[in-house]
């Protein structure tokens, strides 16, 4: 038998990275490792995500982008960066250059002008020669390349001209240029430093002891699930449980993003980082750690922020190819400054300023960068993204289809009615109905459970219908008309309310036995969200599977005038595959648990609720409130994350269109260029920044 190969994944911070032509060196060098299946590089984060086969080891893989010329640690080791050498370094580049600049007009004696440059040069410009040096030799460029060169060639003409005692003295240009560029990676470390915090946030949530009630303090690693821990004012809850025994408020803003205390007693579910605000409680373990709703969300953002948009991909591409064409450029600089009569040294210094302004780093933080702070406020206000083409999808989204019960409505429906179609007692009936919804999720079932009934056996969940299962040795169904037509029967005229959402009990046959009728609220803010998703150009869409009725009454109060009721789920799918071929994106929402295939099917998946593990592993957005508003709120998001991406590759790419020529005809000194290119990556991530500011509506 063929050995079967297991799939795993690696995540690697990598080290040396300075532009997007790095990117794809590293993926591609990654990619030739036997076993690897798929890599994804991320300039902005810094890092790596694999996956690859089980014949693939870790100490290949660092190899692999090591020859690379690059340097790679597990996540874990990675020790993060503070950026204070940095500052040192910057600090003096600037003492240093500052006087050279003065010199200009003060004319300093060339003895000085060297001395002052070379430590600038050799000292503090020694990372681009080390980091060019290692592209040269894998037969690629990068940034750093080009940087090395240009400096490279207007220090050695000055020092050439000083020695020789003839021509002026370009000291000024290779030492400025070196300090206008580590201050621009100064700055731009600093900004995706702040861009990527969201992960690192949501890390400091978790205290580092729990109480383990009758016990000593234990680490939070040695907990195990059904322990019971005590919770103190004060303290964040250390991993999701249940409360046992108190009541108290809850400060959870920092994982669902609502902003109020919540109060939660006995039997409700408390989560991992949650601020116990006012009593001494007693909870039960139910997730350890590395199983928190907290672990998977920050797992979650960090997936999300190291995926790319094909769009990133493509500017990879020509990240790739940028560095060699920018070389070829300033050699036909040099050789068209020479033909036209000009000197060696202007010929030279404007080749300089094509190499020194010419950058492909704005290009290749564009993207990671307004993703990385994107995703990270989203996370902030409750709104999970899986990845980098989701985004595309939501910021194009014109039709938003909502799943009624637990979306648009409270999903708490309460029993309003009972009618009985047989002889059997109503008490009787009640107690096969809860024993049948005993084990059943749908939120109807919810409104039937009795404590005192014993579930039913050899339960079957029906999907989109209902359940069936055993009571009393005799097999009955529960659930919607469509689950008691498919069983060979048929549905008597009821008395219950028209509006009401009903639910049959019969036999296996189909023999309707009684029918329960159930009222729904409608969610606080719900009209709001339909408004306001019609303002931003979105046709709102209600597609159910509650009876026509109930769902058309519901529709009318929400301003809703597109309704399919009664749908089953691959109705569900016909109807969205539909929307879809029409040429209308279409976005899903549901509760992440009954309309999982429909979430799949539409372009965009939506799971409203509080976390629910469907939600999080499937859904392309997960809102953890179950707000209809932040379904608006993260449509509106998305589409100022779309714009800012777009913005960033945009004028990426205009800024070296424009730059090089400018820099080839002469027009642009190596200062100025050096000025310039530093500050395209500041600007892009400026730009990316401001979406930090973003607050829902």
């Amino acid at each position: 038998m063929d050995q079967i190969n297991a799939p795993q994944t690696f995540d690697l911070a990598i080290g040396g990275m300075t532009c997007a032509s790095c990117v794809l060196r590293v993926e591609k060098s990654l990619g030739k490792v036997p076993g690897v299946t798929s890599v994804a590089v991320n300039l902005g984060t810094e890092t790596a995500h694999l996956e690859a086969d089980s014949t693939t080891s870790l100490p290949a893989l660092i190899t692999a982008v090591e020859n690379a010329g690059y340097s790679a640690t597990t996540r874990a080791a990675a020790r993060p960066a503070t950026g204070h050498r940095e500052l040192y370094e910057l600090i003096a580049a600037a003492v240093l250059s500052t006087p050279l600049m003065l010199g200009m007009v003060l004319h300093l004696p060339g003895w000085l002008e060297l001395a002052l440059a070379t430590p600038v040069q050799f000292w503090l410009g020694a990372r681009f020669y080390g980091a060019g040096f290692k592209a040269a030799r894998a037969g690629a460029g990068n940034m750093d390349l080009l940087v090395a060169l240009g400096t490279s060639a207007a220090y050695f003409l000055s020092a050439y001209d000083f020695f020789a005692g003839a021509g002026p003295l370009y000291f000024e240009s290779s030492a400025v240029v070196i300090t206008l560029i580590r201050l621009g990676k100064y700055l731009e470390g600093r900004a995706k430093r702040d861009a990527a915090k969201a992960v690192s946030s949501l890390t400091k949530l978790r205290p580092s002891m729990a109480h383990i009630l009758g016990k000593s303090d234990v680490p939070l690693a040695a907990v195990r699930r059904g322990d019971v821990l005590e919770l103190r004012p004060g303290e964040r809850v250390p991993v999701d449980g249940v409360i046992l025994e108190g009541m108290g408020s809850f400060d959870e803003s920092h994982i669902t993003g609502e902003s109020l205390p919540v109060v939660h007693a006995a039997g409700a579910t408390v989560l991992a980082g949650a601020m116990n605000l006012d009593a001494v409680l007693t909870m039960r373990v139910t997730a350890q750690p590395g199983e928190t709703l907290l672990d998977r969300m920050a797992r979650l953002i960090d997936a999300a922020q190291s995926s790319k948009p094909k769009v990133q991909r493509l500017a990879d591409q020509i990240a790739a190819a940028f560095v060699p064409i920018v070389l070829v450029i300033a050699l036909i600089t040099l050789g068209g400054w020479l033909l036209a009569g000009a000197s060696a040294a202007t010929a030279i210094i404007n080749a300089v300023s094509v190499m020194v302004i010419a950058c492909p780093c704005a290009l290749g933080l564009a993207t990671p960068a307004a993703i990385l702070a994107g995703t990270g406020v989203a996370a902030r206000y409750g709104i999970l993204i899986r990845n980098a083409d989701a985004l595309e999808h939501a910021a194009k989204v014109n039709l938003v289809v909502f799943d009624k019960t637990g979306t648009l409505t409270e999903g708490k429906p309460k029993l309003c009615g009972t009618q009985s179609f047989c002889s059997q007692d109503a008490d009787v009936l009640s107690n096969i109905a809860a024993a049948l919804a005993a084990a059943d999720t749908h939120p109807l079932s919810a409104a039937l459970r009795r404590s005192a009934v014993e579930p039913a056996l050899f339960v079957r969940a029906l999907p989109g219908r209902g359940v069936e299962g055993l009571v009393g040795g005799v097999r009955y169904i529960l659930g919607s008309r469509r689950l008691v037509e498919d069983a060979g029967g048929s549905v008597p005229v009821s008395t219950l309310p028209a509006t009401a959402s009903l639910s049959y009990l019969a036999l296996a046959d189909g023999t309707v036995l009684a029918a329960f009728a159930f009222a729904d609220t409608v969610r606080a803010g719900a009209k709001a969200a339909i408004t306001r998703l019609g303002e931003m150009g979105c046709e709102v869409m209600l597609l159910s599977g509650d009876r026509t009725a109930a769902a058309f009454a519901i529709g009318a109060e929400l301003g809703i005038t597109e309704i399919i009721a009664e749908a089953a789920p691959e109705q569900k799918l016909l109807v969205i595959g539909a929307k879809r071929t029409s040429g209308q994106v279409v976005a899903m929402v549901g509760d992440g648990v009954n309309d999982a295939p429909a979430l799949a099917k539409a372009d965009l998946g939506i799971a409203i609720g509080t976390g629910a593990d469907v939600a999080l592993e499937t859904a392309d957005f997960a809102l953890l409130r179950p707000e209809p508003m932040l379904v608006a709120d993260a449509l509106d998001l998305s589409r100022k994350i779309w714009a800012t991406l777009r913005q960033g590759l945009f004028w990426a790419m205009i800024y070296n269109f424009v730059g090089i020529p400018l820099a080839a005809f002469g027009v642009l000194s190596p200062m100025v260029a050096g000025a310039a290119m530093a500050a395209s990556s500041v600007c892009v991530l400026g730009n990316a920044l401001r979406l930090t500011r973003w607050r829902p509506a």
